[in-house]
């Protein structure tokens, strides 16, 4: 080997040592940054000799990714699913709750109790009727809260379609610099890291697979068979409305669907195109779980005014005519029972705060004017009419009668229990994302590794160091000679 090429093997062993420090120093730099990949510098023996810097390459695990997304995507939407039924089952309370649904109920039975034994004192009256203001306007709360969360679950499709969309346009064009990148033979490894970071955050919203195409490019696909991107964007569109009312559902048209490239999409649970995350979750709420549970409240509604408007109960009506419970003042009809709980009333003539007389609840509610006051026949009807079992004609409760607190208790008691599965497969979902998470850190950076390898390019910098003096020692030697 002659003093030149000696020297000439050593420059390239500093300038592969130089540029093996770079990669390092960017590994720790990044080591906890979102879609970050290992770098490794390729590293081979010149022909002429010395060391040849073959390239940087990208480490990622694509199959580890590919579960991390998917469960990402499970968790997102388990944890608005769990959201919805939780604050669904906070509004109604629970029945250990006093100021829950059944509690009220049951102050509301108590009272009824308390003024059949005098029916003569007007505050027993009067307790009677705050007792069923109170337990009304809980149901109505409750309905209110369901459509502010089907109203709140639009908007965030909307939002969450206009991610999707704009999130997808930057993977395009990501796609087109990346093979505009290889093409000229540069490394495209910081391009790979922000197009793996925007597809993780897709995937949170839609669950998808991505699937390699030539050239670094990428094509994505929805779990549920949606070409989002392949070459070309999908042209993704939702219709937001204001507010969402008890009246609107999808199968009536009043609330929008989506369209992929001008074709419209399922959107439910079980089968949708976008389904399995967080946008998917959203549609389950303001299309399944909100209506469902809107649903129930009305069958709830129904089965309390009815109960209330039957002559038999009350003689001083007339068939038709409101009881101790209203459609915002009028008797229940079976053509109208979509949004009842919304409309639940006490009613006006029993009402202090709506000029009405609590004296009607123990003289009737068409009494022209007090009776006997000692008289507590029809308090007695009210209370037995409230605990009486009776099927209800509407809603999913199950087959049997029920009392109207039994019926408050299977219908918290539904709400309890979807509450608690949806809590389940939260749990779950969220170990089975941190797990895969924790495996993608750990496929990471290591900074300790990172580190030994700095002090063995370390190294390798004084031993090319050396052979550089070792050559100007020689050199020197020749020219004194």
């Amino acid at each position: 080997m002659t003093i030149s090429s000696a020297l000439s093997n050593a420059m390239t062993g500093l300038r592969a040592a130089g540029r093996t420090s770079e990669v390092i120093s960017a590994n720790i730099a990044n080591a906890m940054t979102p879609g970050y990949g290992v770098r490794d510098l390729g590293l081979s023996s010149a022909m002429l000799g010395g060391v040849a810097v073959d390239g940087i390459s990208r480490r990622v695990d694509p199959s580890l990714i590919a579960d991390m997304r998917l469960a990402e995507a499970t968790f997102s939407n388990a944890t608005e699913r769990t959201r919805f039924l939780t604050e669904l089952e906070n509004t109604l309370g629970t029945p250990d709750e006093p100021n829950s649904l059944l509690g009220r109920m049951s102050d509301f039975e108590n009272s009824l109790i308390a003024a059949t034994s005098r029916p003569d004192a007007p505050e027993r009256l009067q307790i009677v009727a705050d007792a069923a203001r109170d337990m009304a306007s809980l149901i109505t709360q409750a309905s209110d809260d369901v459509q502010r969360a089907r109203s709140d679950a639009d908007r965030q499709i909307r939002n969450q379609v206009d991610q999707l969309t704009a999130s997808l346009e930057n993977v395009k064009q990501l796609n087109t610099q990346i093979t505009k990148t290889i093409t000229t033979g540069a490394d495209p490894s910081a391009l790979l890291d922000n197009r793996q970071a925007l597809i993780d955050e897709i995937s949170s919203i839609v669950p998808l697979r991505q699937v390699p195409r030539d050239n670094g490019q990428v094509a994505l696909y929805s779990t549920g068979g949606a070409i989002l991107l392949d070459g070309g964007v999908a042209e993704i569109e939702f219709s937001a409305v204001n507010q969402v009312t008890p009246y609107m559902s999808i199968e009536g048209g009043e609330l929008s669907g989506l369209t992929i490239n001008g074709y419209p999409v399922r959107t439910d649970s079980d089968r949708g195109a976008l389904s399995g995350g967080s946008l998917g979750a959203q549609f389950e709420i303001r299309d399944e779980l909100g209506t469902s549970a809107q649903s129930q409240l009305d069958a709830f509604a129904r089965d309390l005014i009815e109960r209330f408007q039957d002559p038999a109960v009350d003689p001083t009506l007339l068939p038709g005519d409101a009881g101790l419970f209203t459609d915002e003042g009028m008797a229940f009809d079976p053509l109208d029972e979509v949004g009842i709980s919304s409309r639940l009333q006490l009613n006006a003539a029993v009402d202090e705060r709506q000029g009405g007389e609590p004296w009607r609840i123990r003289d009737g509610i068409n009494a022209v004017a007090p009776g006997d006051v000692g008289d507590a026949r029809l308090i007695q009807n009210l209370s037995d009419a409230l605990t009486t079992a009776r099927a209800p004609l509407s809603g999913d409760f199950g087959i049997g009668a029920f009392s109207a607190a039994n019926l408050i208790s299977t219908l918290t008691s539904q709400i309890g229990a979807d509450r608690y599965q949806a809590e389940k497969s939260l749990t779950f979902a969220s170990s089975q994302f941190d797990e895969l998470r924790q495996q993608i850190l750990a496929d990471g950076v290591d900074s300790d590794e990172e580190l030994q390898r700095l002090l063995i390019v370390e190294q390798a910098y004084a031993a090319n160091v050396k052979m550089i003096e070792a050559a100007d020692e020689m050199m020197q030697t020749i020219l004194r000679i």
